[in-house]
């Protein structure tokens, strides 16, 4: 059952995406890029030309049916080779490639082209969430599907964007070029923005690498288009788009932001702020696998609630969540995590659903920890 409700949530995730690619008709979207719009027009170029070779080959064929038919009396010439025929039908499909080949080849030397870029970010493929983190400027965030299970599950209305939103999009200054930095944490995934007209792998161990000049402010969405598991069609991609102005201040926030994160390690947190700080990070990061109630779906991902592998033994729950488990779907979550957002999760999982170890886990022991491996 599961199954299948996953592969229709896929295929409804598709379909919603194609409407917006498609809202210009049967056609591709010109987008909101430079590139884009080379792309689109190069697309334009080579779609009339087929049409016109089209034209004339099922013209001449139903033209030589029609014209020749057996009913008229016609009589099928007998001959081996026609040498200057044979050159012209070479010749015509040469010109052909080559009139094409001229502004493909402008067109992807401009989109192979990412140097003197104004950003870098890095985009990390994880299942089944991206990681965003800004090189040079200490931010760096997680994006989780936003749409609710109980609108997957149909257990309440679809909304206008299902399956299309996030709870962290990625921000870009538009009129500035920007690289976009790309790998992955676990199997290959492809970050896709038709209106961006990036599509790119992103790849265990290898980093590849695409840019982009966004043009108009706005909201644009894809999301990820290689097969990457369970929850593949539950990794979408959001970008917002915004005046430089509007982003530098964006940006300077999150530093400061970020700052005061990096200042809440040091602190002793009460067990009431872990709870609530780690009730927002499992229903981003864990519920998605071990279900809001904690019940998991075992046996691939085993019950937190009154599992007492991980309440007798802090120890082991906390390497679990950083470190991952070899060999099972349990992904380390040192690099998407922070000391403060595994503490407060932690302690989350251990004090939820009726478990109430009394544990306060501390940010400055995850830190530790980190330091020390």
């Amino acid at each position: 059952m599961r199954k299948r409700i996953v592969r229709t949530a896929g295929l409804v995730a598709c379909s919603g995406l194609s409407g917006s690619v498609l809202a210009n008709g049967w056609n591709m979207p010109v987008g909101v890029t430079d590139v884009s719009r080379e792309i689109h027009s190069l697309h334009m170029i080579i779609f009339w030309i087929c049409v016109v070779i089209g034209i004339v080959v099922f013209g001449a064929m139903f033209y030589s049916l029609f014209r020749y038919r057996r009913s008229r009396g016609a009589k099928a010439a007998n001959f081996h080779e026609h040498t200057t025929v044979e050159v012209i039908w070479t010749l015509i499909p040469i010109l052909i490639l080559v009139a094409m080949a001229i502004p493909a080849t402008a067109t992807l030397k401009t989109m192979y082209d990412a140097s003197e870029a104004d950003l870098d970010v890095m985009i990390t493929g994880q299942q089944w969430r991206w990681r965003y983190s800004y090189l040079g400027e200490e931010v760096a965030f997680t994006s989780n599907m936003a749409t609710s299970r109980s609108q997957v599950s149909g257990e309440s209305a679809k909304g206008e964007n299902y399956l299309l939103e996030v709870d962290e999009p990625l921000v870009l200054p538009v009129d500035r070029k920007v690289r976009l930095l790309m790998t992955s944490d676990d199997v290959i995934h492809s970050w896709w923005v038709p209106d961006l007209a990036v599509k790119q792998d992103a790849v265990p161990g290898f980093v590849n690498e695409n840019w982009v000049r966004i043009n108009e402010p706005g909201i644009y969405r894809g999301q990820c288009a290689e097969l990457c598991g369970r929850d593949h069609a539950f990794m979408p991609v959001v970008v917002e788009a915004v005046e430089p102005e509007r982003f530098d201040a964006w940006l300077a926030e999150r530093k400061e932001a970020a700052a005061q994160e990096a200042l809440g390690v040091d602190r002793e947190w009460e067990l009431d702020e872990l709870m609530e700080r780690g009730e927002q990070v499992y229903s981003s990061i864990c519920a998605s696998c071990h279900q809001p109630d904690g019940s998991g779906s075992p046996p691939a991902f085993p019950a937190l609630a009154g599992n007492q592998a991980i309440l007798d033994d802090p120890d082991y729950h906390i390497d679990t969540v950083v470190n991952g488990v070899s060999g099972t779907a349990m992904p380390a979550f040192r690099s998407t995590l922070n000391p403060v957002e595994l503490a407060a999760v932690i302690t989350y999982e251990r004090n939820a659903w009726g478990n109430e170890t009394g544990d306060a886990i501390q940010p400055a022991d995850i830190a530790e920890l980190l330091d020390d491996e």
